[in-house]
């Protein structure tokens, strides 16, 4: 058995390895997605551009408008006359949000009054405009701060002050590059075994495969320690660029980020070979894997929290084992996983792994009859 085994793995790494262009999937896009997507993905926004029309004039404006310049996140303000200028420039898309200061405003400041202030957000694109309008608001909270001292400049108060645990510098690619790395394996995982079966039936081989002497376990076996290879060593790559170049905090076990790689992988490899045992070409395959990755994606809570999802689809997001590696690989660089939430998010990728596993021998033993 152990023969016949080896000799089914060095064949499938064989045809991975030897085409030029299945060496090509496996490792430029990869690479290019975990470099590009740490850095162009963030959820910070940066560089917005605003309209003001500023209709005071006053010390207290002026103040507004040299505070608002001076913040990191602003990088250009374009001063307008009237109002109907400052609703050209949101219509045009020239701006990303525009500040009305009233005629009043410094008067009212001055009295400890409220002002007159409004902000104008571009709602077409509604997550950076809110972030902008949270800016804009922290910046006049600031100055009305201020002008609320006597002496113009805050005084201490016993108001709460935010901690941050696990990203005290709120780093976006501490967030989004462990993320990056169960996303990307997602595609490692469904595409090598995707393409194993489809690509057989192609080459004519599968039917010879299925009246060897291997039985359907060891063809099982055979075509899930090859993608396993490859995936331990596309996540080791990705565990490294990420302490190295990235400079993440490990604070977990390594035993424990290798031991969720290897159910996680198992999940995957076994919906990859149920997709693969379904097509019949490596067209059919590459579109059912894609078919799954991307809802599998969107459910995993990788960009927004599954409780703000429908009730309805909330159960759904349960048979994902991205929902639960994800957690895992949080956990392991930036808090040190508890060996309690490593085995209540372990056990589920076990079982998804076991379900999508016997329903491909089924399919397997389906062929063979």
């Amino acid at each position: 058995m152990w023969r016949r085994l080896k000799a089914l793995v060095v064949k499938e790494l064989l045809a991975v390895l030897r085409d030029p262009r299945g060496r090509m999937i496996l490792i430029v896009p990869p690479i290019l997605q975990l470099f590009v997507f740490a850095y162009a993905a963030t959820m910070e926004v940066k560089n917005v551009d605003l309209a003001l029309l500023d209709r005071d004039r006053g010390a207290w404006s002026q103040e507004l408008v040299r505070r608002v310049e001076g913040s990191p996140y602003v990088r250009s303000i374009l001063a307008v006359d009237t109002p109907e200028a400052l609703r050209d420039a949101i219509d045009r898309q020239q701006v990303l949000a525009a500040v009305q200061i009233g005629p009043g405003f410094s008067r009212d400041v001055a009295a400890g009054r409220p002002a007159d202030l409004q902000v104008i957000l571009d709602g077409r694109r509604s997550n950076a405009s809110q972030l902008a309008g949270n800016y804009i608001s922290q910046i006049v909270a600031g100055m009305a701060a201020d002008a609320a001292s006597p002496s113009g400049l805050a005084v201490g108060t016993d108001a709460a002050v935010p901690r941050f645990w696990f990203n005290p510098g709120l780093d976006t690619q501490w967030f989004m590059v462990p993320n990056l790395i169960a996303v990307i394996a997602v595609l490692i995982g469904l595409i090598v075994t995707g393409l194993s079966i489809a690509r057989e039936r192609e080459l004519g081989t599968f039917d010879q495969l299925l009246v060897s002497p291997l039985r359907v376990h060891e063809i099982l076996l055979g075509k899930t320690i090859p993608s396993l290879l490859i995936g331990f060593a596309h996540c080791s790559f990705y565990l490294l660029a990420a302490v190295v170049w990235f400079g993440l905090p490990l604070r977990g076990s390594l035993g424990m980020f290798y031991a969720g790689v290897f159910f996680y992988l198992l999940a995957l490899i076994g919906v990859g070979l149920f997709i693969s045992s379904l097509s019949a070409t490596q067209q059919q395959a590459i579109l059912g894997s894609f078919l799954f990755m991307i809802p599998a994606t969107l459910m995993s809570g990788f960009a927004t929290p599954i409780d703000n999802m429908p009730g309805w689809l909330q159960p759904v997001t349960y048979l994902n084992p991205l929902r639960y590696f994800i957690v895992i690989v949080r956990g392991v660089f930036l808090k040190g996983l508890p060996v309690e939430e490593m085995l209540r998010n372990t056990a589920p990728l076990a079982l998804i792994a076991l379900a999508t596993l016997s329903a491909a021998a089924w399919m397997f033993r389906r062929r063979m009859e």
